[in-house]
């Protein structure tokens, strides 16, 4: 199959969301200090989009992940962990050719200069998919289809992938983009193709941070300036909270006749609705949370999971941000990348505070298993 055809996604689908990407096995180390000094390390899993949908699996929706790994035990282990998440893995591809992606860091945070990583992902069964060997049917079977800029550095056949996969077309599934800027992976590349695949897209997550290293593009309303296409565009500000821009009609996924989640038109506020009606930006500014930092890494893969939980339940913008936040702190409070997010009822809870409340929350390990009666508000 050399490409989608139009009208390939179904008119009643089974799935929310299908996550795109590499996912590999990571290393974790047994203490602090430089790779070179570390005895042991503990083995784990890692990859933006299988994060996505490990998150979303476990907040109650039914996610899939796609992808690609040797025909190797690393790939074996890979596929059972991000299945036993509950997420659909049936369309994943073996390569006998090629191996599952490694890779080794250390325990410090990713943003300090202290921070390594040695990837091993040259050549690996992720970087050979292509618009010739991906299961369409099954990509686009969903309500949301999730991809991120990682994929498109990979290789140019991952490239070539990203740009069919992010086309219009007619029955087009909302495609949610999250640039995910790795420098080290563009070294020999151009990273601005990034911000041409993010125009393109519907939903885009992109920080502060990121938008100005890979496209020099500064401030929130800037990298709007520069994204007027999608209908939502949601910038990450780092500890000043997020920025959302939402245009046009109240964006969200086709309904579903599977049942469990709302139409996305549902619950807008009235400011919303009226903003959009005249064809302007809605812009909705959601600070971040206190969150005692057990270790900083996958939050940015949680947060675009809760925001994606909320708009899939047709939320408000706002609340769809608290949910993102939520999220991350829930994996920003544990030592690995992924973990059981808060029940429903309880973020709902939290999300619904006012917003003296919402700024005194602070949250630390164990958070998320807090008791309706014993939930943590402390002035920071």
């Amino acid at each position: 199959m050399s490409g989608p055809a139009a009208g390939t996604a179904h008119a009643a689908t089974t799935t929310d969301v299908v996550c795109l990407g590499e996912s590999m096995v990571t290393f974790l180390p047994s203490q602090p200090g430089r790779l070179a000094d570390v005895p042991s390390f503990g083995r784990g899993i890692g990859g933006a989009e299988s994060n996505v949908a490990c998150a979303l699996a476990a907040a109650g929706h039914r996610a899939a992940w796609v992808g690609r790994v040797g025909a190797d035990g690393f790939g074996d282990h890979l596929v059972e962990t991000i299945a036993g998440y509950g997420v659909d893995t049936s369309a994943v591809r073996r390569d006998p050719d090629r191996p599952t992606g490694i890779y080794f860091r250390t325990a410090t945070d990713r943003g300090t200069g202290a921070h390594e990583v040695a990837y091993y992902r040259a050549g690996s069964a992720a970087s050979a998919m292509s618009p010739a060997n991906v299961p369409y049917e099954e990509l686009f079977a969903g309500r949301i289809l999730h991809l991120s800029g990682i994929t498109a550095a990979l290789s140019a056949d991952c490239l070539a992938l990203l740009r069919e996969l992010t086309a219009p077309r007619p029955g087009r599934p909302l495609v949610s983009f999250d640039v995910n800027h790795r420098p080290r992976l563009w070294r020999d590349g151009d990273a601005g193709v990034l911000l041409e695949l993010a125009r393109r897209c519907d939903l885009v997550f992109v920080g502060e941070d990121e938008a100005e290293e890979a496209w020099g593009i500064v401030g929130a309303e800037a990298i709007r300036a520069a994204l007027p296409e999608p209908s939502v565009v949601v910038v990450k500000r780092g500890s000043a909270g997020a920025t959302v821009f939402a245009s046009g009609p109240r964006p969200g996924p086709r309904s579903s006749n599977a049942g469990g989640a709302d139409s996305a038109a549902g619950g807008a506020e009235a400011g919303e609705r009226a903003a959009q009606a005249a064809g302007r930006d809605t812009v909705t500014v959601v600070p971040a949370l206190h969150v005692d930092v057990v270790a900083a890494v996958g939050a940015g893969d949680a947060f675009a999971a809760g925001f994606l939980s909320a708009t899939l339940r047709g939320l408000p913008v706002r609340d769809r941000v608290r949910h993102g936040h939520l999220m991350a702190a829930a994996v920003l409070t544990v030592p690995g990348d992924l973990t059981a997010p808060p029940a429903r009822d309880h973020a709902d809870r939290l999300v619904a505070l006012d917003d003296g409340a919402w700024g005194r929350l602070r949250l630390g390990p164990g958070w998320t298993a807090a008791d309706r009666a014993h939930e943590e508000v402390r002035t920071p």
